[in-house]
C-alpha cells in the first residue's frame, strides 16, 4: 500500500499504537519489530482487541481487509508521520541535546501552553519510533508541536529531522554521552548539530546558549536568537538569584526584572529554564505567563527532583547520567550549604565504550577530593576500584539496599545520580 493511501485510512482512524497490549477503538497498529519481539504475531490479536487495521511486513495467511501489508513496518510508519507533517501548516520545536533536552521540552511546552494548544513528546519519546508517533498525535488544532530527538549514534538526528521537518532548532548543550556509538566526542558533537545543518538547510530559525562556545561556532552565520547568564544585551538574560537547593532566578524581559522561584533542582537548569524563557517570549508569551509557567512546573521521572522522607533529604537526579551531568551535579551538591551530613550514591554511566573506564576513574578522582560523608557507589565498573577505602561499592542496587537495610541512613542530605538502567530509585523507599 503507498503512503497516500494509508494516509487516507489515518485520517479516518487517528490513533496510532504499536502496542498490542494498547488497542483503543479504531485504532490503527503498525506491527513493528525489535530483537525481541515482532509484532507481526499479534496483529490479529490486535483487531480482536479493537484496532480497525493492522500495518505489517510479515503475513502469510489468507487475505484480510483489515490487514494492510508494506514493505517494512517502521518505515511506513516513518513516513506516514512525515507525510502528516507536511500536511501541517504548524511550526515544529526540534530539539536535542546531551544533557536537558526533556526538561526543556517540558518547560517550552508549559510556556507556549499558556496561549497556544501545543503539542508535544510525552515523556523521552525521542526515537525513531517515539517521534513518529509524536507527529500522528497531531491534529488541527494544533498550533505549535515540540518535539524532543535523542540520538546515540551518528546520523539519528538528521533522520529525526526528516522525518518531524523543525522550522525552529535547539540545542541545550554537548557533553559525553552515549560515545559507545558515536565513537568520539568529535562525533557526538557533528551529530548534535546535525539538528542546525537541517534548520541552516531550510532557512529556519535556531536559539542559541551565548555561553556555549562550541554551538556558538556551530551557528554561525544562521538566523539565530541569543540567550545566556548575565548579558543584558541578549534576547533573554538570566542571574542566578538563590539555590537553596531549588533554583531561583532573575531575568528581564524589554528592561522589566522578574524573580522566578522554580521546583527544578540545580544551577544547570539555569540554562534550560533561559532557553524556555527565550522561545515562550519569541512566540508572543507575556512575562508574567513565562515566569508563572516556570514555577508551576514540577520535575518528574526522577529528574532534578527534592524530595524530603522521614529520614533524610533527597536530591534524586537519576534517569540519566554521562561524565558531564555528573561532574555538573557533584558540583552543585558540594557547593549546597546545610547542616546535614552529606551522602551521596552514585550509579555507573552507561554507553561510554572504550573511554567508560578512564571517565570513572576520573569520577573516583575527583571524589577523592571532596569531603562527602558517605559515597556509595553502585555497578560493575565501580567494582574494579575496590581498593578505595572512602566508598562503598556495590555490584547492584539490591545489594545498596540490603546494606540501607542493616545500617540505616538517617539525617543525611543524600544525592542520588545514575544512568537509568541502574535503577537507583529502588533505593529511594530505604533512605
Amino acid at each position: 500500500m503507498e503512503i497516500p493511501e494509508l494516509y487516507n485510512i489515518y485520517l479516518k482512524h487517528p490513533v496510532v499504537t504499536t502496542d498490542s497490549r494498547n488497542c483503543p477503538p479504531n485504532s490503527i497498529f503498525f506491527a513493528l519489530k525489535g530483537d525481541r519481539f515482532n509484532g507481526n504475531l499479534f496483529a490479529e490479536n490486535a483487531l480482536e482487541k479493537g484496532c480497525a487495521y493492522a500495518v505489517v511486513d510479515e503475513w502469510d495467511k489468507p487475505e484480510n481487509s483489515r490487514i494492510i501489508v508494506v514493505e517494512n513496518v517502521l518505515e511506513a510508519l516513518q513516513k506516514l508521520a512525515n507525510y502528516h507533517r507536511k500536511k501541517l501548516k504548524i511550526t515544529i520545536v526540534g530539539i536535542t541535546g546531551t544533557n536537558g533536552k526533556t526538561t526543556t521540552k517540558e518547560l517550552i511546552a508549559t510556556i507556549l501552553s499558556k496561549e497556544f494548544n501545543v503539542a508535544f513528546t510525552q515523556g523521552n519519546f525521542n526515537n525513531h519510533i517515539g517521534v513518529p508517533l509524536t507527529l500522528l498525535s497531531i491534529n488541527k488544532s494544533h498550533e505549535i508541536g515540540v518535539i524532543e530527538m535523542g540520538a546515540n549514534h551518528p546520523g539519528e538526528i538528521r533522520e529525526l529531522c526528516n522525518i518531524a521537518e523543525p522550522n525552529i532548532g535547539l540545542i541545550t548543550n554537548i557533553g559525553k554521552a552515549h560515545i559507545e556509538g558515536f565513537g568520539s566526542l568529535e562525533n557526538v558533537i557533528k551529530t548534535k548539530c546535525e539538528l542546525y545543518d537541517f534548520i541552516r538547510e531550510h532557512e529556519g530559525k535556531v536559539f542559541v546558549n551565548k555561553d556555549n562556545v562550541t554551538l556558538n561556532e556551530m551557528s554561525e552565520g544562521m538566523d539565530r536568537t541569543l540567550y545566556g547568564r548575565d548579558n543584558p544585551d541578549l534576547f533573554v538574560s538570566g542571574t542566578l538569584s538563590a539555590e537553596t537547593p531549588f533554583l531561583h532566578f532573575d531575568w528581564n524581559f524589554f528592561e522589566h526584572p522578574y524573580r522566578v522561584k522554580t521546583h527544578l533542582v540545580g544551577e544547570y537548569n539555569l540554562d534550560n529554564a533561559l532557553a524556555a524563557a527565550a522561545i515562550g517570549k519569541y512566540f508572543g508569551i507575556n512575562a508574567e505567563y513565562i515566569s508563572d509557567a516556570l514555577e508551576a512546573y514540577e520535575p518528574k521521572n526522577n529528574r532534578s527532583q527534592f524530595e524530603r522522607t522521614q529520614r533524610n533529604d533527597l536530591i534524586i537526579d537519576a534517569y540519566n547520567a554521562n561524565p558531564t551531568s555528573m561532574k555538573v551535579m557533584l558540583d552543585f551538591f558540594a557547593k549546597i550549604s546545610t547542616d546535614l551530613p552529606k551522602a551521596v550514591i552514585l550509579g555507573e554511566m552507561k554507553e561510554l565504550g572504550s573511554i567508560a573506564e578512564e571517565e570513572h576513574r576520573k569520577m573516583l578522582d575527583y571524589l577523592s577530593e571532596q569531603t562527602f560523608d558517605k559515597v556509595y557507589l553502585v555497578g560493575n565498573i565501580f567494582q574494579k576500584a575496590q581498593e578505595l577505602t572512602y566508598a562503598y561499592i556495590f555490584e547492584t542496587v539490591d545489594q545498596l539496599n540490603e546494606e540501607l537495610k542493616q545500617n540505616p541512613m538517617v539525617g543525611y542530605y543524600v544525592l542520588l545520580k545514575g544512568s537509568h538502567s541502574v535503577s537507583l530509585e529502588k533505593a529511594i523507599p530505604f533512605l
